[in-house]
């Protein structure tokens, strides 16, 4: 369709928002709800860019939304469209005044309650005009977030192993075994890795990646079982197994005085070097407009954590 100057129409980007958030709903309740937008705006919306392009873009029934075959080709270009004029305005931000407005950080659930403190603390002291949003969430949902642009930066172990994904390492840490009080290796250091293969070991459950690590860590000590019968959502219910002597667990160094600190009934063993380890490290989008800043938060972070019980890394490590 074309104006009477011969140009043709223009799609609106609030088209485009409204158009691809149906096309990824497939509801027009969700699809509202997500953007903000009204059931009866979203729905102008959508027909006013079908009415533009001249096509239909969904096939509508008293009881569910589809798209139609050229509905399913322009989404992805709605997309497109939609994060090119996101990456716009992150650019303009940026340049504009760095570390001011929002970021959004992602953090793993066995680093968040750990690490978390010594973040905020560094913020809000040196970076007062970021407003810095925090999500817990476990790895692949954090990546995901990473790669849809939903979030900004992650906060996890590492390595990922993702395209498009650049890791700024900040520390490595080892884990150390803990234990019921009356079990063999409590307190006792020096413990070899075989030690594992003959041990009850309790674990998180699957999705996190201290459980992947752990795993990993059992198969190196030449354990080929799964050495799990019991498992639990967060560290804190997993030391409090250990401590009603359900069997061992391994725990970040960082986790170290916060977990173990809520029960007698419980003892650290540590394993003779090098013992087991993970890295954590920042994550970003691959060429983020804001990566500078990002690497400037790492090297800040990275001065403040001689506090915690880790080996502060090189940023080219």
């Amino acid at each position: 369709m074309t104006m009477s100057n011969g140009k043709r129409r223009q799609p609106s980007l609030a088209q485009l928002r409204a158009f691809a958030a149906v096309a990824e709903h497939l509801h027009f309740r969700d699809a509202a709800a997500a953007i903000g937008m009204s059931q009866p705006a979203l729905s102008g919306a959508v027909s006013a860019l079908e009415e533009t392009l001249g096509v239909t873009l969904l096939e509508r029934t008293t009881r569910k939304v589809l798209l139609s075959t050229a509905g399913e080709r322009l989404a992805v270009r709605a997309k497109a469209v939609l994060d090119a004029v996101g990456a716009l305005l992150e650019e303009a931000e940026a340049v504009r005044a760095p570390f001011t407005g929002v970021l959004r950080l992602g953090v793993i659930p066995t680093v968040a309650p750990y690490l978390l403190p010594a973040v905020l603390r560094l913020v809000h002291e040196r970076y007062p005009h970021l407003d810095l949003q925090v999500h817990e969430e476990q790895t692949a949902s954090l990546i995901d977030g990473l790669n849809s642009g939903r979030l900004d930066l992650l906060l996890l172990a590492v390595p990922l192993g993702v395209p498009g994904v650049a890791e700024l390492p900040l520390f490595d840490e080892d884990f150390v075994l803990v234990t019921p009080v009356d079990h063999w290796l409590g307190g006792r250091e020096g413990i070899p890795r075989e030690a594992l293969k003959e041990l009850n070991l309790l674990l998180l459950d699957e999705g996190h990646c201290l459980r992947d690590q752990a795993l990993d860590i059992c198969r190196e000590a030449g354990r080929a079982d799964a050495p799990v019968t019991t498992t639990a959502a967060g560290l804190s219910t997993l030391v409090q197994l250990v401590a009603g002597g359900l069997g061992c667990t391994l725990l970040p160094r960082t986790a170290l005085k916060l977990e173990t600190t809520r029960s007698s009934r419980l003892l650290t063993g540590y394993f003779a070097e090098p013992a087991p380890s993970r890295r954590v490290a920042f994550a970003m989008r691959a060429g983020a407009a804001r990566a500078a800043e990002y690497e400037e938060l790492a090297a800040a972070l990275r001065e403040v954590l001689g506090t915690l019980p880790v080996r502060v890394l090189e940023p080219d490590a």
